[in-house]
């Protein structure tokens, strides 16, 4: 059964109300091999321009992933950043925009702040980045033109010390053409990404694109001892964080100067004063990885987890291009 929502801009056109409806269907999509598709699909009758009577195209909804970019958490005061007429710019590129104002895909925001100096809440920056973001939907460059809904439905949330970018786009990928992301990076002048926490921010496009590289070794190895040999293909070097494991015992270590694809060179206590293996391990039932960065909430995470989530995505975008000036 379909879900009708009726929705209205309170601020500018008060009473002006319009239909928003959420319907859930199945079809067969070209490239699917002849497998039957559930989809969510949000619809409007309204228009985008009363004027000209320009139709809102229905929305389809197959998949989940919503590109994010998170900042480190690690920057302001209970809750509080010290945005000022010094610092108060940062650069945002959503999705695949290749224009953007300095023609390479950035755009740039001008964030609120206090005349008097005084720090604001991060509730307050969050509200006021995701209007300055949304904003840019209507100035986009003509290279990005195709992107202006990923800007619009945009979202920015603080939680747990931490501010949130969400793309308005929903896409199969993290990475690639038609990918859904969010890239922060330091503006020109004023920059404020280091007061915000996105000096070192954590976002899916990078983390989509780190690979966990394993093997597994080639002769039994005997705790304490500097060689270790496995097989190749991994790309190991100097200065590389590994982890050897059977299951049972796991050790964490360093490989040192005169590693090579196949030969770990591994700290002893007779060399290197301290030991940086101390389990032997069998080639049975043995496996390495090389350690990469990641989200320290695992995956990515899914922005959008539930059907619930889902179908306010859906809402919010048909509502956000609706012409509420009249209701003809």
């Amino acid at each position: 059964m379909a879900l009708n929502v009726n929705a209205q801009d309170l601020e500018n056109y008060p009473g002006n109300t319009q239909r928003v409806t959420v319907d859930m269907d199945s079809l067969v999509p070209v490239g699917f091999e002849g497998d039957e598709q559930f989809l969510m699909i949000a619809s409007t009758t309204a228009y985008s321009d009363n004027e000209n009577r320009v139709a809102i195209p229905d929305l389809q909804i197959m998949d989940f992933k919503a590109g994010w970019c998170k900042s480190s958490g690690f920057a302001g005061t209970g809750g509080k950043f010290m945005l000022n007429s010094s610092y108060y710019k940062m650069k945002v590129k959503l999705d695949a925009t290749v224009s953007g104002a300095d023609g390479s895909g950035w755009y740039t925001i001008d964030l609120a702040y206090n005349d008097d100096g005084t720090p604001i809440t991060g509730e307050a920056i969050a509200a006021d980045m995701e209007t300055k973001i949304r904003s840019i939907a209507d100035n986009l460059n003509v290279g990005d033109t195709g992107y202006k809904l990923s800007y619009l439905n945009s979202s920015v949330y603080f939680k747990s010390g931490r501010f949130w970018i969400i793309s308005g786009s929903i896409s199969k990928y993290y990475t690639g053409e038609y990918r859904s992301s969010v890239k922060v990076a330091p503006a020109d002048d004023h920059d404020a990404t280091t007061v915000l926490g996105f000096d070192t921010p954590i976002d899916t496009l990078s983390l989509s694109t780190v690979t966990v590289n394993e093997t597994k070794l080639t002769s039994n190895y005997t705790a304490n001892n500097a060689d270790m040999f496995v097989m190749g293909g991994t790309g190991v070097q100097a200065g590389d964080c590994l982890m050897i494991t059977n299951g049972t015992t796991t050790d964490y270590f360093t490989a040192l100067a005169g590693t090579t694809d196949t030969h770990l060179i591994v700290a002893t206590s007779a060399t290197n004063n301290y030991v940086g293996v101390a389990n032997s391990y069998t080639v049975s039932g043995t496996r390495l990885q090389i350690l990469r960065e990641q989200d320290p909430n695992n995956e990515p995470t899914l922005w959008y987890s539930n059907i619930d989530q889902l179908a306010r995505f859906g809402i919010k975008t048909i509502v956000n291009q609706i012409d509420f000036s009249s209701t003809i």
